[in-house]
């Protein structure tokens, strides 16, 4: 299939033209939700990944991030956005009905974390004895000493999309325009304007007293993506081009391999010999790159995600910035999911200059301000140069993509994706009714400003509405079937490792094995590294 050509000279809406129905119906896209087990008490749950749920290893669709504690729920590719939810929606009511048989456990429906305990106690999540699951546990126990648990505690909703005839030059192109417009879906879609105290408790911060137990910024519309959420001092020293696939690649390759100083401090192991981290490279491995949006590739069994990309180019990408939203039982809508496809539509279609440092600065400076008071009224934003109402700029992208939702509509029935962009601009219209003001409207009203309880009613509610839909035995055996295969996939990966983790660990640390000279020098990886899961 032929690949995207953007020229600089053809305009928006003749580039919309182009597109056939049939390109338009070949979007693809998939769901990665995270979310904590919660206890009524709105405390994080500190026992065991549910056995009944199968391996966090090897399951497909059930399985950990950082923490044991911290669910991550993945759908399938699909075509059309409700057969996405419908797939996220059953691997919900399986866990749940999992967590009601062994207790009282629910999980928690906002991004910014339930009530936690002290910081060295938040348990790392387990993959059992392979050398792959050990790695899995080392790199989380890096990102402890790196960044503190807490942080890592924080949930989202991770949004994968690709398109048919999309090549690597053109992902990178709409990857540049995202970032550029990234404040839009922020301003839009963040949740979470507030805070349990314990979250930031020992901790420098700018928040103001919320209630009981309760910290926030009274504009803010995701201290997720703001200074307390996924940033890093240390990554802040990365001003990682978007231009290329081999810049992209030489900026990663360069912080996956150069030790960074205070993580050599830290070292690779303890006094007593346990593991800290990985590596003492600014990165341990790929995933540790924060950012807003990833280019990605599916990975064979054991390569590096670097090396996937470089070898075969984009995929797809992957959209990092969504909050929960914890008001709807699935942490995302339909609406939201068709308003994203379009704006990465335009984003995709958009003329994409090169990006330049003093871009890349003045971006990180944007998203700080519109993480912290993206709702304050007559608020700036920095665009090439000059500063520019937020609110003037979002309409005007939302106004620019009308062609694009028309089209998506055309080419796949109904009024979904124009619905979605008149929410969009009556929303940016009337601040109040998004979802970071909802949540602190509805939080002093109904809970004496504690977002801890305003989030544990909506989490009771979640669970009482999904536990209350039918659930066929035959899906509930199908899940149950898909646990105990990944159970015995984790032990046949245990029982045909024999390399010691010392050398499975530095194999698969290798320069060689980012991409650059792999195929040339060949791989002296032993079977089970090249069998191996992804970290």
């Amino acid at each position: 299939m032929a690949t995207t050509t953007l020229h600089a000279s053809t305009p928006l809406t003749e580039r919309v033209g182009g597109l056939t129905a049939e390109r338009l119906r070949g979007i693809r896209r998939g769901l990665e939700k995270e979310s904590l087990r919660a206890t009524p008490d709105a405390d994080l749950a500190l026992t065991p990944h549910p056995a009944a749920l199968g391996s966090a290893l090897t399951h497909e669709h059930i399985t950990t991030d950082f923490s044991e504690s911290q669910l991550e729920l993945i759908t399938g590719v699909h075509a059309d956005v409700d057969s996405c939810l419908a797939e996220l929606r059953e691997v919900h009511q399986y866990v749940y009905h999992v967590l009601r048989e062994q207790g009282d456990e629910m999980l928690w429906v906002s991004s910014m974390p339930c009530g936690l305990p002290t910081d060295e106690t938040i348990p790392l999540g387990r993959y059992g004895s392979s050398n792959v699951g050990r790695a899995k546990s080392v790199y989380r126990m890096g990102l402890g000493h790196r960044y503190g648990r807490r942080m890592q505690t924080i949930s989202g909703i991770h949004y994968n999309w690709s398109m048919p005839g999309i090549d690597s030059a053109a992902y990178f192109g709409l990857i540049r325009n995202f970032r550029r417009h990234a404040f839009l879906p922020l301003v839009l879609f963040g949740a979470s304007p507030a805070v349990c105290a314990s979250f930031v408790q020992g901790r420098e911060h700018a928040l103001q007293p919320f209630g009981e137990h309760s910290m926030y910024l009274p504009h803010a519309t995701s201290l997720r993506m703001g200074r307390l959420g996924y940033q890093s001092d240390a990554q802040s020293t990365l001003a990682v081009s978007y231009n290329s696939l081999e810049g992209y690649g030489a900026s990663l390759q360069e912080a996956l391999t150069k030790p960074y100083p205070a993580y050599e401090a830290v070292g690779i192991r303890n006094p007593g010999g346990d593991y800290n981290q990985l590596a003492t490279s600014l990165l341990q491995i790929e995933n540790e790159f924060y950012g807003t949006i990833r280019p990605k590739r599916v990975i064979r069994p054991g390569e590096r995600p670097l090396h996937a990309l470089r070898e075969r180019g984009v995929e797809y990408i992957e959209v990092r910035l969504m909050d929960l939203d914890p008001f709807e039982p699935l942490g995302i809508a339909a609406s939201t999911m068709r308003f994203l496809d379009v704006f990465l539509l335009h984003c995709l279609l958009s003329d994409s200059p090169p990006d330049t440092p003093e871009e890349i600065a003045a971006l990180a400076r944007n998203q700080q301000r519109v993480a912290a008071r993206g709702r304050e009224p007559g608020l700036l934003l920095e665009q090439d140069g000059r500063e520019r109402l937020l609110t003037e700029w979002a309409l005007q992208l939302v106004d620019e993509c009308t062609p694009i939702a028309q089209a998506m509509d055309a080419a796949l029935g109904g009024e979904g994706h124009m619905a979605a962009l008149r929410a969009a601009r009556a929303a940016l219209l009337a601040p109040e009714t998004l979802p970071s003001a909802r949540v602190l409207e509805h939080a002093t009203r109904e809970h004496g400003s504690s977002f801890t309880r305003f989030t544990l009613q909506h989490a009771l509610q979640t669970r009482a509405q999904l536990l209350a839909l039918p659930f066929p035995q035959a899906l509930r055996e199908r899940f149950v079937a898909a646990s105990h295969a990944s159970i015995e996939a984790q032990k046949r990966i245990e029982a045909s490792d024999t390399m010691p983790f010392d050398v499975y660990r530095e194999e698969y640390l290798r320069p060689e094995r980012l991409g650059l000279g792999l195929k040339r020098r060949g791989s002296a990886a032993a079977p089970q590294v090249l069998q191996a899961a992804a970290l």
